[in-house]
């Protein structure tokens, strides 16, 4: 994806999406802590920071033009579904849980389009 000097609407929606996630993430480490039990478990607040934290880098990445952000964007799809796919599994109809699944789904979609862009 040569740049031009500007920003990109599919990149610059993709970062919108990995911010939006990343705040969802960090929303929903303290609704499970809150909660407590397995939504408190260490594997799951690990796997809602690493979501939250990989977002963030690739957004960083992808705002700068970053030849590297196919790359980040990668990884963040792979986190961004199993966070998805955990949420769901603890509890699909808790409100914030559905909406950091839905965020996430839509951050690895977002992210795994621009995993594929050529640099």
């Amino acid at each position: 994806m040569p740049h031009n000097g500007h920003l990109g609407k599919s990149m610059r929606d993709c970062a919108e999406n990995c911010l939006n996630c990343h705040a969802v993430c960090v929303e929903t480490m303290t609704h499970c802590l809150m909660r407590g039990g397995e939504h408190a478990a260490p594997q799951h607040q690990r796997l809602l920071a690493d979501c939250a934290q990989a977002c963030a880098t690739s957004a960083d990445f992808l705002l700068r033009m970053s030849d590297y952000h196919h790359q980040y964007c990668e990884i963040c799809a792979t986190l961004c579904l199993a966070c998805a796919e955990e949420c769901e599994r603890l509890d699909s109809s808790d409100e914030f849980m559905a909406k950091c699944a839905k965020l996430c789904r839509r951050c690895e979609q977002s992210c795994r389009q621009m995993s594929h862009a050529v640099a």
